[in-house]
């Protein structure tokens, strides 16, 4: 299984990626730089990458999922309630292709804010 490193301002998260054209697309765009955003509890920033749709795509993560942002070409990491979510569902602004898992806890982004640097990298 291939994996990927991502440095968020100080948190570090391994990621799993799984067997979909948008991991594969990510992976082959490695390494990259970005500037992350918050909205609510979610951390997301833009990626080179540009893909379509996939069959599975949903607006409903749960925490630990990597969705791929398609209206934004960005990576979202969802760890809890956003704008959008009704209760404590963590649900993101549009369906996103779900292309990896973090290893980690993701809720340690709680306290990233915008603006903070991240590196994503292959390991």
């Amino acid at each position: 299984m291939k994996k990927l490193k991502m440095t968020i301002g100080g948190v570090e998260i391994t990621v799993e990626l799984f067997d979909t054209p948008t991991a594969g697309a990510i992976h082959q765009a490695l390494p990259f730089s970005s500037v992350a955003r918050t909205w609510g509890e979610e951390v997301y920033f833009d990626t080179p990458v540009r893909t379509e749709p996939e069959a599975d795509a949903r607006d409903i993560v749960e925490a630990g999922e990597m969705a791929f942002w398609l209206a934004g070409s960005a990576i979202a990491i969802g760890f809890g309630p956003t704008p959008v979510s009704q209760g404590d569902e963590i649900r993101l602004a549009s369906p996103c292709n779900i292309w990896g898992r973090a290893v980690e806890d993701v809720r340690g982004l709680l306290h990233i804010r915008n603006g903070a640097s991240i590196t994503v990298e292959a390991i």
